[in-house]
């Protein structure tokens, strides 16, 4: 995260804590001597970081709410613009007259995720603070360490949290925990792309844990971990767009759109996060066949409405029986 405060603090964040918490005037006096040995002192008591604020850069309070900012800011955007994109490009809106498809439930998942979101980016303050503050390993030059750690590095960032999702999410479904931090995910059954983050922000920050942990415990390249911090909030939207393309091969081996229905139809299957491994090598695996699809569930309640014929095609509405 220190990348985004090494562009952010030049351009905004400077000037804004500047206006905000100014730098405190060095006092005027009449003797110009004194003045002047003032003036020294105060210079060599003021970071070089300071910039025209009392709080420097490397302030912790200045960095906390920089982040927080940031974070904020950054997750509101990535969902609302992938989500988007996914809900009208992808996602097959016919789903939405699938009979457990709730009323509003697109505002519905929404408002839970905006509410979700804040809270969830307090939690993990610290992790990115600590980065920020060095005692983290991420590191910025290739040449530390590579340019084959860098590919081994993305390789175990994304086994490590395959396995560690896997078993946060399934002991969220423990009966003793999934009423109160799991549940209020699987109240959207037939989820659409805006559902991504709407859950309660204890499970958000349980389930974000293992990227967090990752770079304390494993050297990785900077810029690399924004992407793939970024490439993993997408991954999160785009397995929400009800797709159930099935009869692929990569199916067996890719935790797709598909799988991830399936895990919000029948709630005990299909738990990983990119690959389907960790539910084959413990018994939780359902691939996704045609049979399954909640579309053909839509299907029937659009027919019973004179909305598609017997295949599915949509059926030319009569304006004035819709005015």
């Amino acid at each position: 995260m220190d990348v985004a405060l090494e562009i952010l603090d030049p351009l905004v964040f400077d000037k804004a804590y500047a206006y905000f918490v100014p730098a405190k005037p060095v006092p005027i006096s009449g003797n110009a001597t004194f003045a002047a040995g003032a003036g020294a002192a105060a210079a060599q008591q003021q970071s070089p970081l300071s910039f025209g604020s009392a709080w420097p850069r490397d302030n912790i309070l200045r960095q906390c709410i920089s982040l927080f900012i940031i974070t904020q800011i950054g997750a509101t955007a990535l969902y609302f613009v992938f989500s988007a994109l996914s809900y009208y490009f992808v996602f097959d809106r016919r789903l939405e007259y699938h009979p457990k498809f709730l009323k509003n439930q697109v505002r519905q998942e929404i408002v839970s995720s905006m509410w979700a979101v804040p809270f969830i980016n307090i939690l993990t303050l610290p992790f990115f603070l600590a980065e920020v503050r060095g005692k983290s390993l991420l590191y910025t030059h290739i040449d530390e360490y590579g340019w084959p750690w860098l590919i081994i590095s993305s390789i175990l960032f994304m086994i490590w949290n395959d396995i560690m999702i896997y078993w946060i999410h399934r002991l969220e479904h423990h009966p003793a925990v999934y009423k109160y931090i799991h549940k209020p995910h699987h109240k959207w059954i037939i989820p659409t792309p805006f559902a991504a983050l709407a859950f309660h922000p204890l499970d958000g920050y349980a389930q974000s844990l293992p990227y967090h942990v990752f770079v304390f415990i494993c050297p990785l390249q900077k810029y690399l971990y924004i992407f793939l911090f970024i490439a993993v909030q997408v991954w999160t939207i785009l397995i929400h767009d009800g797709d159930m393309i099935s009869g692929h091969w990569l199916e067996k081996y890719i935790n797709s759109p598909a799988h991830h229905t399936l895990h919000h139809i029948y709630f005990t299957v299909n738990y990983g996060q990119y690959f389907t491994w960790c539910d084959s090598y413990w018994k939780s695996h359902r691939p996704p066949q045609p049979e399954l699809d909640p579309l053909i569930d839509a299907l029937k309640v659009m027919r019973q409405k004179g909305l598609v014929d017997e295949k599915g095609n949509p059926i030319p509405q009569d304006k004035k029986k819709t005015q």
